[in-house]
Order: structure tokens, then sequence, then C-alpha cells
């Protein structure tokens, strides 16, 4: 397995949902980037890839058609989804999925999860830069954090390819579909959903891998 690439894969994944798509960001509207996607011999990943190869597309030919920006359109959907107003239609931290799970609030987005995530950040000798504020337990930071396990994995490090199945098991591949989910249900055609459905794709590998 080549964790430096599948670092790299989850890096870009983890760092599209921690901020709002820009015309720098925005290399995934663009159908030749998942093109070129690495796909690491597995079927989720290309079936996930493609959807979004496809996906891009046919979003590419409507914003020209409507002679919106499609950049723009994602931004909204990104505020839509893990923003608000009112509250985020797809709460993005593990605390509001562990939530629905036990019949609580769904919205709540701090709890035990980011709790744990501080104890894990702090073991791996990583520090949060968190410009935006968000809690230790929002999915981009998880998979940033499961990024670098991997990067440290491809330094034929053992130790860190178990570490890295591990805490995907436990931490994001556990909510990734949830979060997926409720995406896939605000805005049935958007960008996000497709997105996270390739993190969750990348995550069955890792958990498998390790």
């Amino acid at each position: 397995m080549d964790y430096g690439q599948l670092a790299d894969a989850l890096a870009f994944c983890g760092n599209s949902l921690l901020a709002p798509m820009t015309q720098r960001t925005g290399v995934g509207l663009d159908p030749g980037f998942w093109e070129s996607f690495p796909l690491f011999g597995d079927q989720g990943v290309a079936d996930a890839v493609q959807d979004c190869a496809v996906w891009a597309a046919e979003f590419e030919r409507r914003c020209q058609a409507d002679g919106q920006s499609a950049v723009e359109r994602c931004a909204i959907e990104y505020t839509r989804l893990f923003v608000g107003p009112p509250r985020p239609a797809a709460a993005p931290w593990e605390t509001a999925h562990r939530a629905v799970a036990d019949g609580a609030d769904s919205t709540v987005g701090f709890g035990q999860a980011t709790f744990e995530m501080r104890e894990l950040l702090r073991n791996a000798g990583l520090q949060l830069c968190n410009e935006n504020r968000q809690y230790e337990d929002h999915m981009g930071i998880e998979l940033l954090l499961l990024s670098e396990l991997c990067r440290r994995a491809a330094a034929n490090d053992g130790l860190a390819a178990a570490e890295a199945s591990a805490f995907a098991a436990d931490h994001p591949a556990a909510w990734v579909e949830g979060l997926r989910s409720a995406a896939a249900e605000a805005v049935p055609d958007g960008y996000y959903a497709g997105l996270l459905g390739v993190a969750a794709a990348l995550l069955n590998v890792v958990v498998r891998e390790g």
C-alpha cells in the first residue's frame, strides 16, 4: 500500500471539509482531477471516484448553462450543510452522530468525542491551528489526523499503520456514512455527498490494510 499517496488523498478530503470552496481550492470540480485520483486497487474507491467524475462533468455543464459560478454554488452548499443558519443540515462533528445513536440532539457539537480527539492529537504530537475554531471531532480534522498517521506509516512505521487502522475504525469510519447520508438528504445532487463517499471508501482501505 502506498501510504504516502493515501495520506495525500485523505488530506484532500479533510481540508475540503474544513472551509468553503474557493477558486484556489475548487480542484474537485474538475472531472480531470477525479480521473487521475489514485484508486489504491480498491473497487469501492474506484466507484466513489467515478461517481465524482461523472458528477463534476454534469455539474460543469449545468453551471455553464445557468451562467452560474460552480465554486460559488458549492460554497453555498457547504454553508447550508456544515454551518447554517439556523443550524447545520449535516452536523460535521462526531459528537453529533454519537448523539443520534443515543436518541439525543443531533446538532450537538461538543462532547466526549471532542475530548477523545484532543487527547489523540496530543498523543500524536500535533497542535491544532484552528482558524475556524472547529471542535476537534470535526470530520475534516479527524481525516487530517489520519492523514498524518498514514504519512508516518509511509516511512515503514508498522506501528503507525496499525494506529491508523485502529483510529480510522474507532472514529471517522464509525460515523462517515451517517454524515454522508445527512449531506445527501439535504442536498441530493451536491458535491459533498460524493466527496464523503470517497472519504468513506478511503477509510475502508485504511481499516483493511491495518
